[in-house]
């Protein structure tokens, strides 16, 4: 209920600090659509600590068996960074680089419930369903990643 106003307080804030809106809506939109999923996938069951760690290795043998609720949660858990990232870096605009980066943090959270014993399932479904969401969320927005390629450029030409 207070997240939409302090997210908006920090836009603005951000924005006048560093003079950009686009780059502070970025950061912000990055943060708040992503950390709270994460926070979600790290929560710990109520077992934690005292039942054995669990890992499921074979790819797609949860996802017949996955409610769909849950695979679109997993699918949505990085689609802020896809949809943001490449607009905010342009070292990430590209869906390869998008597809690294999704994965390597979703394999981070996974390592992570097992490490901690928090009674949840690593799944390598998890970081498949995670990075498809962060790579449909990165063509989403591909369209705004070429027009900040052109903008040096179109800015270069108006001053020649």
């Amino acid at each position: 209920m207070f997240a939409l106003p302090v997210a908006a307080l920090a836009v603005c804030l951000l924005a006048r600090l560093r003079g950009s809106w686009r780059t502070s809506l970025t950061d912000v939109g990055i943060v708040y659509g992503t950390l709270p999923w994460v926070w979600m996938t790290l929560l710990p069951g109520s077992r934690a600590g005292s039942a054995p760690a669990r890992v499921s290795l074979v790819p797609l043998h949860d996802l017949v068996t996955m409610p769909a609720p849950e695979i679109v949660g997993n699918l949505l858990v990085f689609a802020a960074l896809g949809f943001l990232a490449p607009l905010r870096f342009a070292a990430l605009a590209s869906v390869p680089r998008i597809l690294a980066l999704a994965a390597g943090c979703s394999i981070l959270i996974e390592v992570s419930q097992y490490a901690f014993q928090l009674d949840r399932v690593s799944s390598v479904d998890d970081v498949l369903l995670n990075t498809a969401g962060a790579g449909l969320a990165a063509l989403a927005s591909h369209r705004w990643w070429l027009v900040r390629a052109e903008e040096p450029e179109a800015a270069q030409s108006v001053r020649s």
